[in-house]
């Protein structure tokens, strides 16, 4: 796996751990689940910075916030039981279709 495509995945990860506990720090209300919030957040846009010496920015922020989107709405459905109606999971799925439209089709997804 070429390195921007670790880096991508890292950033991914820590935008997915830091917005998990944004829900749970209750609004900055909440300290270890703030601190989480930020330090994961500062960690994902180092990464996709390191990851744009490699990618242009639009295809690389739509592969980032739509994978975060999908990854999201699973942990909000499983860990905060947060209810998915039948429209909210066809949406997601256009979005993994799309990721894929890019990651399959596309020349401009690395440079």
């Amino acid at each position: 796996m070429p390195y921007h495509y670790l880096y991508l995945v890292l950033a991914v990860a820590a935008e997915t751990i830091g917005t998990s506990a944004l829900q749970a720090s209750q609004q900055f209300t909440r300290f270890w689940p703030s601190v989480i919030t930020v330090v994961a957040y500062a960690v994902a846009f180092y990464l996709l910075g390191l990851t744009l010496r490699y990618m242009p920015v639009g295809v690389l922020y739509a592969i980032w916030s739509g994978v975060g989107i999908v990854l999201i709405a699973a942990i909000g459905w499983i860990v905060f039981r947060q209810p998915l109606d039948l429209p909210a999971v066809l949406g997601i799925g256009l979005i993994v279709a799309g990721i894929v439209v890019i990651q399959l089709f596309s020349r401009t997804a690395t440079h």
